[in-house]
C-alpha cells in the first residue's frame, strides 16, 4: 500500500476517535419506531423536523432525540437542544 494512503488512514483512525472534529449542519435519517414504522428526522440550519405525528404538536419527538443522543458530540449548540411547542417556565420551590 502507498505509504502516503497509510498515513492518511492513520489520520482518519485518529479524528474518528475525537468526534468533536466533526460539526453536522444537516442530516436526514430514518428512525423506526416501535410500531417498525419509519419517520424521517432531519436537520436543516439548526433546526430539527420528524415525520410523526407528535413532532407536529410538540416539535420535538422521541426520534429526533435520539438521533440528538447519538450525533451529540458532533452538533452545534443550537440543535442540541430541544424546540419545544410551549415554552419551558421552571417553577420556583418552596420549601417550609
Amino acid at each position: 500500500m502507498h505509504s502516503d494512503l497509510i498515513g492518511k488512514i492513520e489520520k482518519a483512525r485518529r479524528y474518528a476517535q475525537e468526534p468533536e472534529r466533526v460539526q453536522i449542519h444537516e442530516f436526514q435519517a430514518d428512525v423506526r419506531g416501535d410500531n417498525g414504522t419509519n419517520h424521517t428526522v432531519k436537520l436543516h440550519d439548526g433546526h430539527w423536523n420528524c415525520t410523526c405525528s407528535f413532532f407536529q404538536n410538540w416539535r420535538t419527538c422521541a426520534h429526533v432525540m435520539a438521533v440528538q443522543r447519538l450525533l451529540n458530540p458532533m452538533l452545534t449548540p443550537q440543535a442540541r437542544e430541544p424546540e419545544l411547542a410551549i415554552e419551558y417556565q421552571p417553577q420556583e420551590v418552596v420549601v417550609s
